[in-house]
Formats: C-alpha cells, structure tokens, sequence
C-alpha cells in the first residue's frame, strides 16, 4: 500500500533512534588491552571509559559522573592515555567536568581516581589533551591549554609535563613546563626511536589546520625540556594533519602539498619530503581535535592508514612499493582512531546497514573481526532505507557530492513525489559519511527522504574542493544544497513544495542563509547556528579561540569587507524569512552561544511568521543526554508534518507561534 508520507507506522521511535547516537572513540592500547571511550546519552550524555581484556571481555571501570572528555580547542583533544607501570595498568584521563587530569589503577579495588593537576579560576582554567604517560619519568606529557585572563583569547597552549604521585594537584608551579610553544596552536609530543627528538605540528592565527601547519622537531634535553624547534615542512597554503616516527628514524606525515593529503616520509634533518604513495586520494583530514589519527605505523615497517575519496578505508600501506592491500570486510567508513599493538590494527568502522563497531586487522593473518561494539539490528532492517552516492550538477557544472536516502518502509510504497530534508554537515570544513543512522532511519521510514550535502568546501575530494568555499560561505553551501533539492525534483524523486533543509552548527548557518536568500525550502530546522558574522569575527569576541578567524578564510578579512559580513548574516537578512522554522540552542555553547538565536529572535519580532525555539540549559556545542535529543526529533517531525500537511502519529505537536 501507498499511505500518506509522513504518516507511516515506524518501529524506529526517537527514544531509539536518540539511544544510538554517538561512536566508539579515542582508542588506545595499554598492556595487552585495548581502551576507548563510548557515548552514554541516557547518562546525562556523559563519555564512558571501556576497557577490553585480553579474554574479551568488557568493562567500564569508571562509573558515572564520571566523563571522560576535555574541551582543549573546545572540541576538545584524545582524552586519556595509559601504560603498564610496575607490572599494572595505570591510566590517566581529563574529567569534563572541572578539566582536571585524573589517574587511576584499574586494577586495584576500591580505589578512586586522584587529581594530578590543579584548578586554576583564571577564565577556562587548565585545560588537558593528548595525555602520555611516561613511567620512567614518573610523569604524564600532555598539551596544556592555559587561561590567563577572562576573554577565550586571553590562553595559550604548550607541552607540560605533570608528575604522576599528585603532588601538582594543588600546585601549580609543579606542572614542569618543557618549553615555549611558539605557537597558538599545537599538538602532542611525538618522541622518536631512540628518545631524543621530538615532533608536533603548530600554527597561528589566522589559518585554520587544514589551511596552513608546520611540522617542527627539537631536541629532548637530558632535564625533559625541549630545544629549539625547527620547521621541516609546511606553511600558510600547506596542512600538516599528523605526524609519527617510523622504526627507522625517520618521519611519517600526512601533507596536502600536492593538492590531497598523501602519506610522506620526512628526513627529521633535512626536511625532504618524499611522497609514499601518490594519489587523489586523502590520507588525513581536517583536525578538528588533537589526537586524531588517520595512519599508523606497523613494527615490522607497513603502515596502516585510511585512505580514499569521500568515504575512507582501511589499508595496510608498503612504504618501499607504495602499493596499499585492503583488508577484507564490509565496512566503508573508518574514523580516525587507528591504534596499533604489534602487528594488530584497530580502528572504528561502519557502513551503511551497520553502526560503528571496533574492529581489529590482524596483519599477519589478514583477517579482520568484530572485536567491540558489535552492531545488533535494534529494528527490523526491512525499515532501513538503502542510500546511494550521488554527484548533482551545480552551478557552472560543478560537481556536489551527496547521499541521497529514499523513503524507505516495508509496507509502503511511493506514491508519487515525496517531502524530502536536505541534511547539511557542519564545519563547514568537514565531511558527513554515509553509514547507518537510525536518525535518518526516524525519517525515512515515515516517508520523507533525506540528501545529506557534501557542498563545496567539504574535506575528503582534495584541497581544491575544499577551497571551494574561501570568501563563499553562505553563497556555495546554499547553491550546492540548492542543486540537489532541485535535481532530486527534476527525477521526480521530490515534491518541489514539500523540501525541507536542517542542520546544526555550520549546518545550522547554511540552513539560515537559504530561508534568507532563496525560496526553495518549504521550512527549516536549525540547531546551535552562526546568525552573525560581525559577532563570530575577531572583532566580535563571541566564539572561542580556535575558530574566532576563521571567517577570514570563509568570508574575508573582517577589516577589509565589513559588508559583506553584515550582508550575509541571516540576522540582518530576517525580513527575507517567510517560512516555518524551528531553532534550537544549547544555553551551555561557547562556540556558538545563545546571544545569536537571541538576536535573530529579536530581529524576527512582530512579524507573525510561525516559529519555535527550544532552549537546554545544560546542553553545549552538540546536544548529547536523551532527553534533549528525542526532543528535538519529535519537534522536527512535527515542523514537517504541519508544513507539508500529515499527522505523524505519536508526535507531540510542536507549538510554531507567530
């Protein structure tokens, strides 16, 4: 049977689709086991610590509240990181809630966590990521992000060092600073084969890391400070993404210098770069947090990376031939997590009929298996829609990467043109992937088709594509988005009245600026957006430092084009809103904070133009605990459903005042 879209039976609740939200991250080996942390949305949406025994079995040694996150760069940095010292496991991790390092022997019973840092109540306080315990040094080296006064550009960021008997919980002149930084921005300490050189990656403002890096090394001095730091490559228009030692001594680096980032080798002396494996393909991606890793070298010399256009697998890399094996498996989706424990590789992948699971590549056999957070269909998978890979024609004949997810229910059928959602990513210097979603799942399987809109300026098709969007944004997200509605309407795979378009963060600014420059959508969804550039600016002072000049490359140099950051910003375009939308804000969020909603609000004041807001205190950047995330489901299916004219049965009914 056909039935009206929108109001099919679905199986997939929002309290279920909400329950799945979130992956396995932050992987790592202590000992003889494999860690990471896990989503616990129906904790208040707090980050667990799992461990895995040899044996296989599973645990979480640490019990809620504790929450295993740090908000370095504010989206935050690898959060723990452990060893085997004096025969037993010791582990160090970052508490979210006062940002303090914290250890603790998991094997010892009874035992509670105890504070290695201090607190400090200068602005953010101490902030820690990529923490690595060194045991022969009886301390734990970590990126220190330092408050100095109240404004988020009163910090700065370097290498520490913490002793690991507690005695700098409650000093801070204890925490052994191991040299000046000598930029805004770094990443940990990698240390070479023999101990004595050190690499990281650095940069400044104004460049973001997948503009412009620097991979620097400096001697290890006998006290644990650093020497002088040396810049092998890089620079304003080369992106760095990782760095590691290879056996050998020499380095292995992620670098877009040849137009994708390619795996090369980099002599620690010299700085030449020899390029390991050309491709247009990407090896790396946008680092967003510090820690992530997209390869990682092999004992025996292989090098395990990710690699691919769009989405990226995992391949087992021969630096001598150049030539990549990939394992065998259904997955199409690995994330930047790779560790490594001998001649084993585990990484988190997914696909598009399964969820993120940990699955480890034993080399050496070439076997892959399921080894953590195996996928168990929680709904019939007769209810899951089957997406396609698509590329649309934009404006000039520029391709636009999506995924396309029809309505999708075992009994029903399409009847004609259906509503669709355009689902746009935020970053906007990111990717979305295209796995199993059971959000997505919610929609489809009530009727309304999804296109998740990989736009121009989106990481994972090469740095041209990627610079798509300098000077463009609000301009080339909205075409692009555009060009897959309208092509999807042109297949007659859409109703051209029944078109929605959502997102959050970037995604939420994209879904603001097409209600204000075009008249494609029929409504819109918008969560923690940007609706003011001049406050975003560097002159502004309301986002965090990390992404405060940002819109020097996405808009312009905020000095030089005053206009064009007040013309594009929805909240000075609110007159051209003549659509139902839904706003939703964290009350919590340091990247995107509430006074933009507030202000956009205020500016739509008097109109009568039906719309809802929905304030979580408690929420930040990204909503996390259940509640909030079924909340929002239910309110966006209910948007729809009173725009595009069905009843979706179950569905509070969500109030759009004028």
């Amino acid at each position: 049977m056909s039935g009206t879209y929108g109001e099919w039976d679905s199986p997939i609740d929002a309290a279920t689709a909400a329950s799945h939200d979130g992956r396995p991250d932050d992987l790592g080996v202590v000992g003889a086991e494999l860690w990471w942390t896990a989503p616990r949305p129906a904790e208040g949406g707090r980050r667990a610590l799992v461990r895995r025994r040899p044996d296989g079995t599973e645990e979480c040694p640490l019990p809620a509240p504790w929450n295993v996150r740090n908000r370095v760069m504010e989206y935050g940095g690898t959060p723990w990181g452990g060893a085997v010292v004096g025969g037993e496991p010791l582990v160090v991790f970052t508490h979210q809630a006062d940002q303090r390092l914290y250890a603790f022997h998991p094997d010892r019973p009874g035992e509670q966590p105890y504070p290695l840092s201090p607190v400090s109540a200068v602005g953010g306080g101490l902030r820690w990521a990529e923490p690595v315990v060194h045991p022969g040094r009886g301390e734990v080296w970590a990126v220190l992000e330092e408050f100095t006064g109240e404004r988020p550009a009163d910090l700065r960021r370097l290498h520490a060092a913490v002793p690991l008997d507690g005695s700098a919980a409650e000093d801070r002149a204890a925490v052994r600073e191991m040299g000046p930084a000598g930029h805004r921005f770094v990443t940990g300490l990698r240390l070479s084969p023999d101990g004595g050189t050190a690499a990281w990656i650095g940069w400044d403002h104004p460049r973001m890391p997948w503009d412009g890096t620097e991979l620097l090394v400096a001697d290890l001095r006998g006290d644990g400070t650093l020497g002088p730091a040396r810049t092998l490559i890089g620079g304003p228009e080369e992106s760095v993404a990782q760095v590691e030692w290879a056996a050998d001594g020499t380095l292995l680096a992620a670098t877009d210098r040849t137009g994708w980032w390619n795996l090369h080798r980099v002599d620690p002396v010299t700085g030449e770069a020899v390029n390991l494996c050309p491709r247009e393909e990407e090896f790396a991606g946008p680092l967003w947090r510090i820690g992530l890793r997209w390869f990682a070298p092999l004992p025996h010399g292989p090098v395990a990376v990710l690699h691919g256009v769009g989405a990226q697998r995992l391949g087992l890399l021969d630096p001598a031939s150049g030539r990549i094996g990939d394992p065998p498996g259904g997955w199409t989706e690995w994330s930047p997590v790779l560790a490594v424990s001998g001649g084993q590789v585990a990484g988190v992948a997914a696909s598009d009929r399964s969820g993120p699971e940990i699955v480890r590549f034993d080399a050496a056999e070439d076997r892959v298996r399921v080894i953590g957070n195996p996928h168990h269909d929680v709904v019939d998978p007769a209810y899951l829609p089957a997406p396609e890979a698509r590329v649309f024609a934009g404006p000039g004949g520029r391709d636009v990467h999506a995924h396309v997810y029809p309505p999708h229910h075992p009994g029903h059928t399409a009847d004609g043109p259906a509503p669709y959602a355009i689902w746009v990513h935020g970053g906007p210097t990111s990717r979305t992937p295209m796995v199993h979603d059971l959000e997505i799942a919610y929609f489809t399987s009530r009727g309304i088709g999804v296109a998740e809109v990989n736009y121009g300026g989106s990481t994972g098709y090469g740095r041209a594509y990627r610079n798509r969007l300098r000077e463009q944004w609000g301009v080339v997200d909205v075409e692009d988005c555009v060009a897959v509605a309208e092509g999807l309407v042109a297949e007659s795979a859409a109703d051209p009245a029944r078109l929605a378009i959502r997102g959050g963060s970037a995604g939420g600014w994209t879904t603001a600026a097409a209600l204000t420059t075009v008249s494609t959508f029929a409504c819109g969804a918008i969560s923690y957006p940007i609706l003011d550039l001049a406050g975003w600016s560097p002159a502004g002072g309301e986002t965090h430092d990390f992404e405060s000049w940002y819109l020097e490359s996405l808009i312009g140099p905020h000095l030089e084009v005053p206009e064009r950051y007040h013309d594009r910003s929805p909240v000075h375009r609110s007159d051209q809103v003549t659509v139902p939308f839904l706003l939703m804000q964290g009350l919590d969020d340091p990247i995107c904070p509430p006074v933009q909603c507030e202000r956009f609000l205020a500016a739509l004041a008097g109109r009568g133009l039906p719309h809802a807001y929905l304030a979580f205190p408690g929420e930040s950047h990204g909503f996390r605990r259940l509640d909030t995330l079924v909340t929002c489901l239910e309110a966006e299916l209910s948007l729809y459903g009173q725009v595009f004219g069905f009843r979706p049965p179950g569905v509070p009914v969500l109030d759009l005042t004028p």
